[in-house]
């Protein structure tokens, strides 16, 4: 028989965020869902009682809203089996094209990895002092973007990169005994309601002929999957006694992650012998 797990997500008002708090809600789960603007899903509110959802106001760039939306979910559930850790936004811009613009890609990195950071630091320390027994899923929302950099998207990519390596290094340094399981979640394009969520930066005029222009169409989800369908799977991944370090989801992001592994392992293989012979003799 299945357990009902008590789940943390931020972001919670559109995208990824809104389609897994109504999925885990529809389960039987409790959930505390957190975002800018609570009044974004009095719908929810409406249907749910305070026993299974509990909206929390949550900006994620502010750490005093992080401590206190943690302590309200723990007071009122008295454990968090799942962080879904998915609040952020996508700045689309040739790298170039945002020079004078740094604050609007600034702000999206304070978001999407600073605030990302934040959140893991909170859900570790709940997963290993606060819940008893000890353990929980981190889920961290990352992007096709972050496997592979593209064009127009660059700093959003870079974004995402950072978050890719912090989540390693935290899965890399929890201890087995605190029974932590990480997720990267690797989305290629889907249909959401968060393309709102996009900060688009005017493009200069020498890149209307490469390939930054199909890759702002790319960020405009004119063809994309479906989002709930990915949050089913996503859903299932956190009934997995082991769930896997990374989790692309979407055939275009599991065609990037193969071919990013086999560009790697060919590069490794054919530069190997240029470090042969390169030890330090003192």
């Amino acid at each position: 028989m299945q357990t009902r797990k008590v789940w943390f997500i931020t972001g919670a008002s559109t995208g990824f965020g809104r389609f897994m708090t109504e999925l885990a809600l529809e389960k039987g789960d409790s959930v505390a869902a957190t975002l800018r603007r609570p009044e974004a899903i009095t719908q929810l509110s409406d249907k749910y009682p305070p026993s299974q959802l509990l909206v929390l106001k949550l900006d994620v760039i502010k750490q005093d809203d992080i401590n206190a939306a943690f302590e309200k979910a723990q007071a009122a559930f008295g454990r968090i089996d799942v962080v879904f850790n998915n609040a952020g936004y996508a700045t689309v811009s040739e790298v170039e094209s945002a020079q004078g613009h740094e604050d609007v890609v600034r702000d999206m990195f304070e978001v999407n990895f600073w605030g990302a950071a934040h959140v893991s630091q909170a859900a570790i320390r709940c997963f290993r002092d606060v819940n008893k027994p000890a353990g929980g899923l981190l889920l961290q929302n990352s992007s096709l973007a972050g496997l592979e950099g593209m064009p127009a998207v660059g700093f959003y990519s870079a974004s995402k990169f950072a978050f890719e390596g912090l989540s390693e290094a935290i899965a890399g340094e929890i201890h087995p005994s605190w029974n932590i399981k990480v997720t990267l979640i690797e989305p290629g394009p889907f249909r959401t309601t968060a393309n709102i969520n996009v900060a688009n930066i005017p493009q200069l005029v020498e890149y209307a002929d490469t390939a930054a222009t199909p890759g702002r169409i790319y960020m405009k989800q004119e063809v994309a999957d479906d989002t709930r369908k990915a949050v089913v799977k996503i859903y299932d991944l956190t009934n997995m006694a082991e769930p896997p370090l990374h989790f692309p989801i979407g055939k275009p992001a599991v065609d990037v992650m193969k071919r990013k592994g086999e560009s790697l392992i060919a590069s490794a293989e054919a530069y190997a012998s240029w470090s042969e012979g390169l030890e330090l003799v003192e």
